[in-house]
């Protein structure tokens, strides 16, 4: 799909796009920050990339030797069952949910005592390398990021380098040419960056990232079979399909970020409150990203919005390939927005709770992601020929009222200031 993920940037399979001018992640962010949640040149996983490879690519070792030993497949590649379909998408991700909330539940509220100083050498390298990707893509986030401790900055880039790789894998220059094959083995290749067998100076990042941190291998498995559906699915008969989706391709990233980020030792809203608003914020960039981008996506013989609410509004495919604004179109856009803005409410509920310091990235993805749903209205619904985009005097405001808005302590927001969504 076109930029209906949260994540973008150059890499080593692959290149895709997240607006990283728009917010911190698709997902990618964003994170709890939905990066419009990346690779190119060889089929990342494959084989090891060339040491002549440019240096502003991101999926390819930037130097002759791989980290590790290419991994042996199976013949015909890993075998991924298919998702089952008779149990709801909301409650299948709940269970991720809430086993991801256990896991963080059962680790120490900070991490930063038991984690060790960074090495010198090859590892700084690697996360120094993390950090100008994420400095030249997500611009933004990357300044918000530097609130944060070294250790959890560091990691932080870490995950939304992975994340643009996988992304862009599916939406790049050599998506064209990207198999199921090529994902089976980039997830071969999961399984050994959390084994502690990087295979380049980027997954020796992200390996030290998941050995110091609680976080779990099911999230980042998720988000590639985002991009299985990607190579198999254009479209998506009601809102549950499209709800397992965005989870996928942006949901995800905010599972990977919160044991990062962490949760405030003065919080007292329970672990899952905060996971379920990291879901949230995924759940609601990526809508945002698929309203903003219907006509673009259309071009591309693609709809990402639920056909069964398209048939009930009165509306065919060939309103949305044609580029129709009627009366009908708004009115569904208007029932599309207010639930993306229903997530992007839910989602300041766990953000009021994260560690003070990880707090300014997600409130500045919220608040500037959020404003793009105001542009598409600003723009009488026309997401077809006008592109809705935050002003960037509109982005400079809610830079420091974000920064505000993490300075307030856990569990202080009411319920009526959570849901205030004026910003």
């Amino acid at each position: 799909m076109s930029t209906s993920r949260a994540l973008t940037s150059p890499a080593c399979a692959a290149r895709r796009r997240w607006s990283s001018s728009d917010a911190p992640s698709r997902a990618g962010t964003a994170t709890f920050v939905s990066y419009k949640a990346i690779q190119r040149r060889r089929g990342c996983g494959a084989a090891p990339c060339s040491s002549s490879v440019r240096a502003d690519t991101i999926g390819c070792l930037e130097a002759a030797e791989p980290w590790g030993a290419a991994v042996a497949l199976p013949p015909g590649g890993l075998q991924v069952p298919a998702p089952a379909t008779a149990v709801p998408a909301e409650e299948r991700v709940h269970e991720v949910v809430l086993k991801q909330a256990a896991l963080a539940a059962a680790a120490p509220r900070t991490t930063k005592a038991r984690i060790e100083p960074m090495a010198g050498g090859l590892k700084a390298a690697a996360f120094d390398r993390c950090g100008e990707v994420c400095k030249e893509y997500a611009k933004t986030f990357y300044l918000a990021t530097q609130l944060m401790t070294p250790e959890r900055r560091r990691a932080i880039w870490a995950i939304y380098v992975w994340c643009r790789r996988t992304d862009e894998l599916v939406d790049g220059p050599n998506a064209s040419h990207i198999s199921a094959l090529a994902l089976d083995r980039w997830e071969s290749r999961l399984e050994d960056i959390f084994a502690g067998r990087p295979y380049d100076m980027l997954d020796a990042a992200l390996s030290d990232t998941v050995a110091n941190f609680p976080v779990d291998i099911q999230p980042f498995r998720d988000m590639i079979e985002g991009m299985r559906m990607d190579l198999r699915k254009s479209r998506y008969r009601t809102f549950d399909e499209l709800y397992l989706y965005c989870y996928y391709v942006a949901g995800t990233v905010g599972l990977m970020s919160v044991p990062v980020m962490g949760i405030s030792p003065d919080s007292r809203a329970a672990t899952e409150t905060v996971y379920k608003g990291a879901l949230a914020l995924g759940l609601a960039n990526q809508l945002t990203n698929i309203l903003r981008d219907v006509g673009e996506d259309a071009r591309r013989g693609r709809i990402y919005l639920p056909q069964d609410e398209l048939e009930v509004a009165g509306l065919s495919e060939d309103d949305i390939f044609n580029g129709r604004v009627t009366d009908e179109w708004r009115s569904f856009m208007s029932g599309q927005i207010k639930r993306a803005r229903a997530f992007f409410r839910q989602a300041e509920e766990g953000a009021s709770e994260l560690n003070q310091e990880s707090r300014w990235p997600v409130w500045a993805s919220l608040l500037l992601y959020r404003q793009i749903l105001d542009e598409i209205e600003a723009n009488d619904f026309d997401n077809f020929t006008k592109r809705a985009y935050v002003p960037k005097t509109k982005k400079l405001m809610a830079l420091p009222k974000a920064y505000l808005r993490s300075l307030m302590p856990p569990s202080s927001l009411n319920q009526s200031q959570r849901h205030y969504s004026s910003l």
